[in-house]
């Protein structure tokens, strides 16, 4: 994986604005990772994809991550100076397929993909989305060596097959423990580091371009002449024109 420049940022930006959260994480995998294919970067586990997106982002726009959260209880606002490195630390190779047996039951399953993200955007409900989410990622499930159907298995063997597919991909679903100074209120809150990154990349992007209308209007310069300047060198003529 290699950092984006400008111009492949913008370009990004523009294919990815009119996308859903999933097809705008693998066109930043694709063009950050030229050398993998695009079905390769869509099967990572969704851990390995966040953590990816993650590393990206840091040679993007730094180590730090600051965001807001709000207490459910007195609706205090809370800044949150987060570390990407401390939210998705390195990890190992995860593996194809996973095995676990639970009571009688011997189940084999992968941990969710892109490919699976986008395939619940046809579900109306959190409880169709994991019904979807089950059906794709169960590879076998079965007791006494009969192959049990997906619909037939007991609540209980769901809950503990994804409670099991979380602790094996813990990246995929990071949760930030909080406390509200205001009121003492503790709470769990979820940390989605594409949609944070996209909020970046948005802001960025009509920076930039507000910053390229100005500088070519003022010397006529084209689009990428001025994306080839450094931030630095961009802003000091920006400070001239405004002089």
């Amino acid at each position: 994986m290699r950092p984006l420049s400008a111009r492949e940022l913008l370009d990004v930006w523009e294919v990815g604005a009119a996308q859903a959260l999933a097809q705008r994480a693998l066109l930043l995998l694709a063009a950050a990772n030229p050398d993998r294919s695009d079905a390769a970067l869509a099967r990572l586990s969704l851990g390995q994809r966040d953590r990816q997106l993650a590393i990206l982002r840091e040679w993007l726009f730094g180590p730090q991550l600051i965001s807001v959260a709000g207490c459910p209880n007195c609706g205090e606002r809370l800044q949150l100076t987060l570390s990407s490195q401390e939210l998705y630390p390195a990890t190992g190779e995860m593996p194809e397929a996973i095995a676990l047996r639970i009571d009688d039951y011997d189940i084999r399953y992968r941990l969710p993909d892109s490919t699976d993200l986008l395939a619940l955007t046809q579900a109306n409900t959190i409880a169709d989305s994991r019904d979807v989410l089950l059906q794709r990622c169960l590879l076998n499930v079965s007791c006494a060596e009969q192959a049990q159907p997906i619909e037939t298995l007991p609540a209980q063997l769901i809950e503990a097959v994804v409670a099991h597919m979380a602790q094996a991909d813990p990246q995929a679903d990071v949760q930030l423990d909080l406390v509200c100074p205001a009121c003492h209120h503790h709470w769990l809150a979820a940390f989605d580091v594409m949609a944070f990154f996209w909020k970046e990349i948005d802001d960025w992007a009509h920076r930039i371009l507000n910053e390229i209308h100005v500088i070519a209007s003022a010397y006529g310069w084209s689009e990428a002449a001025i994306l080839a300047l450094s931030p630095a060198r961009r802003q000091l003529y920006l400070d001239l024109i405004e002089a």
